[in-house]
């Protein structure tokens, strides 16, 4: 929010597009749908009027100012131990789906090195967040150790953007598009850069809290999971009613709608992100034609899918898919 206002975005416009009150941002280690930072994310570009706002957001905000997970990686020892306490409690930053929990970032050797990989299987349906989980990694490393040597090659999942050559201009590497991974080729010696962290008091209480939070979130499940988990295999139903589902889970109408309002969502904004993410999931992999698509996800015409598409994504669903 504060580094889009001070490039031209107006808070309170913001706020409102994205669906958010400043009620919500006010607690530090408070949690908002992740729905509503792909939304913050999108309208800040817009507002902003640049599209590589997410990587310019990455290269500028340090990871330790911005999460106490950033805090805990640098009380590390090592960088390798920093990707450690990132996949220990990333899920504190973002509850991301991947192929194995709590291994969001995994280091691998290949014949042509080292490769940082970055394991969230939304990766091609949102380039917001690789754009910027990579310029800040980027960043972060050039402005504490100038001298060692980092990132030679980025692969990125999402299709080539129209702002491309924002993305070399800003990492100073060569980046390939439309990879079949989501990663970089790094420095071998790059995990065992030396940190400097805090006296022991300072990182026991950051490990202190972090577990408590961690602790809190696991033991947790929001009721919006809930929903999505009752909504996913009925999707292909039409006009799915609201207190229908509501009693599939044992709530009334009222309940449902009063307990997504204290999570910051409505039932509308559930559905209408749950069908843009299943959406994007049939298309990208190829697993569905538009029409398929249409009905797989409750729409009664493919025209009001390729509506909703285009209101998702600024394009069609036959231009995305190909």
């Amino acid at each position: 929010m504060a580094f889009a206002a001070g490039r031209g975005a107006v808070r309170e416009v913001l706020l409102a597009r994205a669906g958010l009150t400043a009620q919500a941002l006010a607690e530090p280690d408070a949690r908002l749908p992740f729905v509503a930072y792909e939304a913050l994310m999108r309208e800040a570009a817009l507002l902003c009027g640049d599209p590589a706002f997410a990587l310019r957001l990455g290269a500028d905000q340090a990871f330790d100012k911005v999460s106490v997970v950033g805090l805990l990686c640098y009380a590390s020892a090592t960088m390798g131990d920093a990707i450690l306490s990132l996949n220990r409690y990333g899920a504190l930053a973002a509850q991301l789906d991947m192929p194995v929990p709590g291994r969001r970032f995994q280091l691998t050797r290949a014949a042509r090195g080292l490769w940082l990989t970055d394991t969230w299987t939304g990766a091609r349906a949102f380039p917001g967040l690789t754009e910027e989980t990579w310029s800040r990694f980027i960043a972060d490393t050039t402005r504490g150790f100038p001298d060692q040597p980092f990132a030679f090659e980025v692969h990125v999942p999402h299709p080539r953007p129209a702002h491309a050559a924002s993305y070399e201009a800003l990492w100073k590497v060569p980046v390939v598009f439309g990879s079949d991974r989501n990663a970089m080729l790094i420095a071998d010696t790059w995990p065992d850069i030396p940190l400097s962290p805090p006296d022991s008091y300072v990182f026991g209480l950051l490990s202190a809290h972090a577990a408590k939070l961690l602790e809190a979130l696991q033991a947790e499940r929001t009721v919006q999971a809930q929903l999505e988990a009752t909504l996913l295999p009925s999707l292909h139903r039409d006009g799915l009613r609201m207190d229908a589902v509501a009693r599939g889970m044992g709530l009334s109408r009222q309940s449902l709608a009063r307990r997504l309002k204290a999570e910051g969502v409505t039932y509308a904004m559930v559905l209408d992100a749950l069908r843009r993410k299943m959406a994007l999931h049939y298309l990208n992999g190829g697993e569905a034609t538009v029409h398929e698509t249409a009905a797989l996800l409750g729409f009664s015409e493919p025209s009001a899918f390729s509506r909703a598409f285009k209101r998702w994504t600024g394009v069609s669903p036959r231009n995305r898919r190909a």
